[in-house]
This record gives C-alpha cells, sequence and structure tokens, in this order.
C-alpha cells in the first residue's frame, strides 16, 4: 500500500483504547459528503460512542459525529449519519466473522487525514472487565517508574 506521506490526527478515541482490548488494527477510507471532509479538516469530530457495523456486505460507521460545517448552508450533512466504511471484501469478511464472535466488537480508534483523504482506524476489540482496566492502569505506572528510576541512574 503507498504511504502518500504523514497522516494528520484529527481524532483519537481514547475510551475505546481504556474500555477494549485491541486484537486487530485495520485502516478504512469513509465516503463521506463535501461539507464533512471540510468539518474534518477543520477538527470537527467525535468517535466517543461510535462502533462500525456490517450490514448486506458492507461496513458501516454507526455513531461517529461530524459537526456540521459552519458555512455549508443548506447542504449541510446530519452530524450523526451512518458513513460508509471502504475496504476490501475479503477484510470486511474477516471483520464480519470476528464480530460473529461472542464479545467481540468493531470500534474506530483514530480519524486521520493521509494526503487528501481521510481515514479511520478500526480494531476488532474485545471488552475489558473493570478489574482488566485496574490491572493495566496498574501495569502502565510500573512501566513509567522503571523508566524514571532508569533515567536517574543514568
Amino acid at each position: 500500500m503507498p504511504n502518500n506521506g504523514p497522516a494528520r490526527v484529527i481524532s483519537v478515541n481514547r475510551k475505546a483504547l481504556h474500555d477494549y482490548e485491541i486484537l486487530e488494527r485495520v485502516e478504512a477510507g469513509l465516503a463521506l459528503t463535501g461539507t464533512e471532509i471540510k468539518s474534518i479538516r477543520a477538527g470537527r469530530t467525535n468517535l466517543r460512542d461510535a462502533y462500525a457495523r456490517p450490514d448486506g456486505g458492507e461496513l458501516w460507521l454507526v455513531n461517529a459525529h461530524i459537526a456540521p460545517y459552519s458555512q455549508g448552508g443548506i447542504y449541510n450533512h446530519d452530524p450523526l449519519r451512518p458513513r460508509k466504511l471502504l475496504l476490501h471484501k475479503d477484510q470486511i469478511a474477516g471483520l464480519a466473522a470476528g464480530v460473529g464472535q461472542k464479545g467481540l466488537t468493531i470500534v474506530p480508534l483514530r480519524l486521520y487525514i493521509r494526503g487528501h483523504v481521510a481515514k479511520v482506524e478500526l480494531g476488532l476489540a474485545r471488552g475489558r472487565r473493570q478489574y482488566d482496566k485496574r490491572k493495566v492502569i496498574a501495569q502502565r505506572d510500573a512501566d513509567r517508574e522503571m523508566e524514571r528510576a532508569i533515567r536517574r541512574r543514568r
């Protein structure tokens, strides 16, 4: 896959990274209208409660909020409309099979612009329980303390 330069991150779904264990990551394109891409470039997006759902051999991004464009006029879009995700059929089939397993879901992890195209990074994820979240936080704190101790010794 050609890399069209560095990606400019627009939005990160921190809640998904906290609430889910990410098993697999996939990059997907978005089918957008003119005012949606302008609003994304302005950074007016929210992925907090969004998820992806397979439907009829296609993958749809649901509940992703892209704010109406301020100069859009009557041509503005619905902020919460489902948006089609652009993936190869075998990628869609693999993700749909993953969602068929118990407890797995597809969540958007970040929205970014690479080149002139908006992309979303999706994660096939399993929900974390409360004690798992605490364990991850404790491990991160221990790693951070270890790094500080190593830096102090140098």
